[in-house]
């Protein structure tokens, strides 16, 4: 398994309302890189935090592999468990509409098809661990510069972004 880690996050100003996703990528480099995106003027903290975990699936595939770590139970368990269940009764669930379902089916079938080559943990929101607060970060920045491709944002130290 390849050793990049990267945390995503998800942002939601408002439930809907502005929202974006960023991630912080661990490759063995001497400060992880930052990237940040897929502002939705009209979005929630569920599409927000999907968006980010689908990013994250692209790159650790791009990797080979890795780790990623996410701090909603919601994303990762609609991608890794719920998502067979859906697929088998033809997308659909017991009581109703699967929100979310078009980011969740690109991201489910990513994950169906490299799951032998990553992990996807679950890490709590807020709790002080790195990765975790520069995603969180890089998800407020995509809302306040409402960038709608990904980006890379340029920073001279960890201590700088965690400031933000």
């Amino acid at each position: 398994m390849s050793s990049i880690k990267i945390y995503c996050d998800g942002a939601c100003l408002g439930n809907p309302g502005k929202a974006g996703s960023g991630l912080a990528i661990y490759n063995g480099t001497a400060l992880p890189t930052l990237i940040y995106g897929a502002y939705r003027a009209e979005g929630t903290n569920n599409t927000a935090e999907l968006s980010a975990l689908y990013k994250a699936l692209q790159l650790v595939s791009e990797a080979g592999g890795g780790a990623i770590y996410s701090d909603s139970r919601y994303s990762i368990d609609c991608i890794t468990k719920w998502a067979y269940s859906w697929k088998k009764k033809g997308w659909t669930k017991k009581g109703g509409e699967i929100k979310n379902l078009e980011i969740i089916k690109l991201s489910h079938n990513l994950y169906d098809e490299i799951k032998g080559t990553i992990s996807i943990e679950y890490v709590k929101g807020h709790s002080g661990v790195e990765g975790n607060e520069l995603a969180d970060r890089m998800a407020g920045l995509a809302i306040s510069s409402e960038s709608l491709e990904y980006k890379i944002y340029k920073y001279p130290s960890v201590r700088s972004v965690l400031a933000l």
